[in-house]
């Protein structure tokens, strides 16, 4: 893992993210600067360590593998707490409380749940628990590599539905107001989305803890 002093004596904590995950992790504009919800977050953690976040993009897929190779010491990407996932990687306290959702075309009157995706086609990040979700309720699944890509093959007709963050979905419609698309079903349960450690990283967690503490009493 990661320890608190190699972050202290660098001076910079080095973060995986997308860059392409509104409203989380992304380009204002597509080419702005990088900005969104986890940006700001791992950005003000960094800061009560001592140092800034200098950020690694990367595509969802390859993140995992860049935390475990090394080239970062933290993704901040949105990534849900899970036992599989805790297995093998050390987390922060949540720090984003969320629900999935069902995203069907507009006139779509055949999936009102989770168990109407049986047979259907989604389009899901193959490594997300989305993914995961959608396999468990019997869907067939067209990989993609993101939400714009789910919404693309979703208007086309060339899936059924996409399942994945309700935030994202909402973010999305207050951009684009897009009528051609709705929430289907959400999911009963909610989901934990936290900052994502190699194992062994003790003391650097439980400072990132102190700091996600401080920032929430001061709003």
């Amino acid at each position: 893992g990661t320890t608190l002093q190699q972050v202290k004596d660098a001076g910079v904590l080095t973060v995986g993210t997308e860059g392409t995950y509104r409203p989380f992790s992304f380009h204002q504009g597509g080419q702005g600067e990088l900005s969104g919800y986890d940006v700001e977050v791992v950005s003000a953690v960094a800061d009560k360590l001592g140092g800034e976040a200098k950020f690694e993009e990367t595509q969802w897929d390859a993140i995992s593998a860049g935390l475990d190779a090394g080239r970062f010491d933290v993704i901040a990407n949105q990534v849900t707490i899970n036992d599989e996932r805790k297995a093998k990687y050390d987390f922060s306290a949540p720090y984003t409380v969320s629900r999935g959702v069902i995203v069907t075309q507009a006139d779509n009157n055949d999936i009102s749940s989770f168990a109407d995706l049986q047979g259907r086609t989604t389009a899901q990040s193959l490594s997300s628990n989305w993914y995961q979700l959608a396999k468990d309720s019997g869907a067939q699944v067209e990989a993609v590599e993101g939400w714009a890509q789910s919404v693309s093959l979703l208007e086309q007709g060339r899936v059924d539905a996409t399942v994945n963050d309700k935030l994202t979905y909402l973010d999305y419609q207050a951009t684009n107001q897009n009528e051609k698309i709705k929430i289907a079903a959400e999911t009963p349960e909610t989901s934990e989305s936290a900052l994502a450690f190699r194992k062994g990283s003790t003391d650097l967690v439980e400072a990132v803890d102190k700091a996600l503490g401080e920032l929430r009493q001061d709003g």
